[in-house]
């Protein structure tokens, strides 16, 4: 297996391990801070768990394909996320997310987050941004944008280049 963790990762989750009863309870916390290490979650990581945390690798797997906030594929330098709740989906977000996609070359009917071929954008759906009153709504990285036409997404777009 060629995946490695750096010592300091490795010394973090060394010690997140002493704050559970058993070592599999330290699998989500684990799998976070993989995550916000390498930006994903790939196979060799899900090995590298099992085996720290004296799991089936199949144990691991099925945690991070359950929950939706780990990511098995490195996501784009910009990560689009459009809101596709009620509020928004009434307010356009469909066809703002068709926008997105058709400026930057992925397909509009596959509904799971896309990246660009040069890693650059990600583009996905999401869950409430709270902000229903001001839909559609998106979100670029950790920036807010409330009211978005496909003008401004072109804008948004832009200033990401």
């Amino acid at each position: 297996m060629s995946f490695t963790v750096p010592k300091e990762l490795e010394t973090e989750l060394d010690e997140l391990i002493t704050h559970y009863p058993q070592k599999r309870s330290a699998s989500l916390m684990f799998l976070h801070a993989i995550q916000e290490h390498f930006g994903f979650i790939s196979p060799e990581a899900m090995e590298w768990t099992a085996k720290k945390l004296e799991l089936q690798p199949i144990n691991v797997y099925e945690l991070v394909t359950f929950y939706p906030m780990f990511r098995t594929e490195k996501l784009g330098k910009y990560q689009i996320k459009v809101c596709r709740t009620l509020s928004c989906a009434l307010g356009g977000s469909h066809a703002l997310r068709d926008h997105f996609c058709q400026k930057l070359g992925l397909d509009s009917t596959k509904h799971e987050p896309q990246t660009t071929k040069d890693g650059k954008f990600t583009v996905e759906f999401v869950e409430c941004l709270a902000s229903c009153g001001t839909a559609p709504v998106v979100m670029i990285n950790e920036d807010f944008h409330e009211g978005v036409s496909n003008q401004k997404a072109d804008e948004l777009l832009g200033r990401c280049k």
